[in-house]
Order: C-alpha cells, then structure tokens, then sequence
C-alpha cells in the first residue's frame, strides 16, 4: 500500500531466521500491536521485548501436560453437552447443521471451563449466546476496515483513549461501530469473571473447588501463583484482562475453525471418517470416554489432526518488520530479473515481511508434490528427507501452523486436545456429509472462516448429520 516495500516468505532458512535467530529484528508491526492492545488490551499478543517474555514466563507452567490431563473430564462434560444438543436437532428433522455455529459455541465453552472457570454456555439451545454471537461475527466485521487499520500507529498518539473512542464513535460506519461493541462485551466480561475469580480465592480452598472447573482451570492457578509472587513477579490487572480477552477470543476463533475445518474435510473424505471413526469405537472399548494418555496416543487420530492443520492452517500468514537493516539468507538460491543466482536478500530497516505459514505447510519442495492434497496417511510413516531436512522452525510438528520461537502460540496443546476430545465423541455418535447444492468457501480474513457461496457475509458451515445407529 502506497508503495510500501515488503516480501512475502516462506522459504525454512528464511523463517528460521525469521522466528528464531533473529526474532527480535523482525518484530511484530504496529498495526499489530495497536490493533490487539486497543481490542484485547495488554495481553501477549500486544506485547514485545522483556514485558513479552516476562509474560511467558509466567504464563508457560499453566499449560503443562499435567494441567491438560486435568482440563479432559471438563472437555468430556462439555462435549457430551455438545453430543446431545446435535441428536436433539437431528431429532427434530434437521436435514442440515450449522457445525460452525455449534464448534464455535463448544470451542468457547472449552475456554471458558478449562481456561477461565466460566460457563458461557449450557449448550442447550441452537441459538448462539451473546458473547459467541459477538467473537464468530469479530473477523468478518472487522476484515474489510483492513484500509482504516494501517493508520492506527498514527491514530493511538492522537489525544486521550477517551477522546479517540469519541472520534470512533462519530464515524458512521456500522463495522466500527459493531468492533467498538464487540470489544466492550469482551472487556466487560473478563472484568466480571476476574472479580469472581477474586473473590472465591479470597473466600478459601471450598469456594474454589465450588466453581466450575474445581480450581484447576488456567486462571485460577494463575492467580494463586499470583498471591505467593514478589511484587517484581506479579502481573499487574490490566495484564491479566488482556490474557484473558486475547485468550478467549484466539482460543475459540482458531480452534472453532480449525475443528469446523476438519468436519468439512471428514465429510469431503468419507473412507477417511470411517477409518477414524474405527480408531476411536476400538479405543473406547465400551467406557464411557478414552483417556487422556491414550487419546493422545491414538495414530490415526493424530495423523488426521495433523494434516487438517497442515493443508488448511486456521492462519494462513503473519507479519513482522525489520527493526534495523538485517540479511535474510535463503535454503536454496533464486534467479533475479537479471539472471543471477540470489542465496540472500538485504532488508533495510522498516521492511514489512509476510511469513507464508500456510505457504511453508504446502510447500512442494518439502512436502513433495501432492503437497497440497489432504493426506493423513503421510504422517503414518517416517516423513521424507526433504521435510526433516528443512528444519522448519514450527513448534508443531514441522508445520508453522502454530508458530514457532519466542511467539510460539502457547495454547497449542489445549488446542490440540480440544480437537481430540471433541472428535472422539462425535464421530462415534454422528456421520457427516456434504450439505446439497451448496458451496462451501473459505475465506482469508485473518482467521480463515467459511461462508455458503463467495459473497455471503455470513460465517455459516451447513452439513448434513445423520445419527449412527449403535452397535
């Protein structure tokens, strides 16, 4: 825009440096930063330097695997929610479903209960509850003012927050007034769930245990780490609200889509749903749930996940810019207009960089030519040369799907978890299928998000659902 350089990458030696080598170089860019402190307040995704890594630090030991084994019986309850809501509507003569509606609704309530020790939702009615309704709506709301955003770095210096909300407020535009709304619900929520997370560790170990959650859900450990840490170690207020809005809406807009991707693929690839609906009858073996270990554990289960996260990455790209000039070396040379062969690209100070994360995971010269063919089966045996060879520098599995470095995505293995409990359970009870006579597309707004046709604004995925008959 306006003539502005950048370079689009997705080369592994190039993202190594990227992400890893020279991470503090290629920063965050300020439409970023003040895009996520302005909607989500202080969180991790509007932080840089020493207060990010602080942040980390603090945050990292509440996503441990011993923590995770804690979250599965709540991911099970709220699943099973989930699991009768659908036979409900199924039963009510339901042709088709919107699966998105449902994964969005269950993947915020995932967050709530494992991340927050809140209840969002009961599940128990087809309509969205509010704050849902408010975050599935936030991409596609606020995707086209992609124009107005590029002047946000100039807008945060302008007067006081007050002044500028006054500003927003006189523009008449229904999309900023509706990111204006979306953003004080939110704000307005991680308050009210704050002070009674407060107020019933003040009130000891039996109000604890009395909420939902028991006391093992992420914030309540957070904040009795916090009551024993120094005052240098402790995390002021208007941190902990931005965690907690960044973390309920990243938690759910990635995973809700992630998993509503999955269902779409599942039902494109019927041979595929049946393998792994097999898996998972054969693991259970009658209990009423697999447990953790072996979930986890299942092959196929994490072949599947894995390829759904690699051809169809909730994120297709992330921006840096270089905070000083900085040579950006490549795996293999390319030819310039001018014929020569280039092994490094010089960057001056202030280049924007587009790291290609869906581009690194499709990549032919890694993932061979059928690598943009969604094929579980190639995560059953050894990968190739060529990928181990790359060192891609994600945190995941060779992908870049959840990043990788000092801003990996840090809910990772919640996310993961998420996907498979939620699998287990419905995949069991219902088969899913393709709706008639309509088109389902993704679209490229941030988070990707699926819409019936091009040019509907309406996040929407319609599936037909069948309920399987036992045994």
């Amino acid at each position: 825009m306006f003539g502005q350089r950048m370079l689009y990458v997705f080369d592994p030696k190039a993202l190594h440096n990227i992400i890893v080598k020279d991470q503090y170089i290629y920063e965050e860019t300020p439409v970023f930063l003040n895009f996520n402190r302005l909607f989500f307040g202080n969180g991790l995704l509007a932080s840089l330097g020493e207060q990010h890594r602080r942040q980390r630090k603090i945050l990292n030991p509440v996503f441990n695997i011993n923590h995770m084994r804690y979250m599965t019986p709540i991911f099970y309850r709220i699943t099973h929610k989930l699991r009768d809501a659908i036979a409900k509507q199924v039963d009510e003569g339901n042709e088709e479903i919107d699966m998105l509606n449902w994964m969005t609704r269950t993947a915020l309530e995932l967050v709530g209960q494992g991340g927050l020790g809140w209840s969002f939702d009961s599940l128990e009615k087809p309509e969205l509850n509010t704050l849902a309704e408010y975050l599935k709506a936030f991409v596609p709301t606020v995707s086209p003012l992609f124009l107005l955003m590029r002047f946000m770095p100039f807008f945060v210096r302008f007067g006081s927050p007050s002044l500028r909300r006054r500003l927003l407020e006189m523009i008449p535009l229904k999309r900023i007034r509706d990111c204006i709304e979306i953003s004080d619900v939110l704000d307005r929520t991680s308050h009210e769930i704050l002070r009674a997370k407060r107020a019933a560790l003040e009130a000891g170990d039996q109000a604890v245990s009395a909420q939902i959650g028991e006391g093992k859900d992420i914030m309540s450990i957070l904040l009795r780490a916090q009551m024993s840490a120094t005052e240098e170690e402790k995390m002021p207020d208007d941190e902990l609200l931005g965690h907690m809005s960044t973390f309920v809406f990243a938690a759910m807009e990635t995973t809700s889509g992630a998993l509503a991707h999955l269902l779409h693929l599942l039902s494109e690839h019927q041979d595929i749903q049946d393998k792994l609906r097999q898996e998972i009858t054969t693991a259970r073996d009658g209990r009423d749930n697999i447990p953790y270990d072996e979930l986890v554990s299942l092959p196929y289960m994490e072949a599947v996940c894995r390829e759904s996260l690699r051809v169809h990455s909730p994120l297709a790209t992330i921006n840096r810019t270089t905070t000083q000039d900085i040579v950006m070396p490549l795996s293999s040379p390319i030819r310039g207009r001018d014929g020569s062969m280039i092994t490094e690209v010089p960057l001056p100070k202030g280049t924007d960089v587009m790291v290609g994360l869906l581009g690194s995971n499709v990549n032919p010269a890694v993932w061979g030519e059928d690598a943009e063919v969604f094929n579980p089966e190639r995560f059953l045996s050894p990968l190739p040369d060529s990928v181990t060879d790359a060192h891609v520098p994600g945190v995941y599995s060779n992908l870049m799907t959840f990043l990788g470095g000092g801003r990996a995505c840090i809910g990772f293995k919640f996310s993961q978890l998420e996907m498979k409990v939620v699998l287990s359970v419905l995949l069991e009870n219902y088969r899913f299928e393709l709706p008639k006579n309509k088109e389902i597309y993704w679209n490229f707004g941030g988070v990707q998000y699926p819409t019936v046709g091009r040019v509907d604004d309406k996040s929407q995925l319609p599936l037909r659902v069948s309920l399987l008959k036992s045994g």
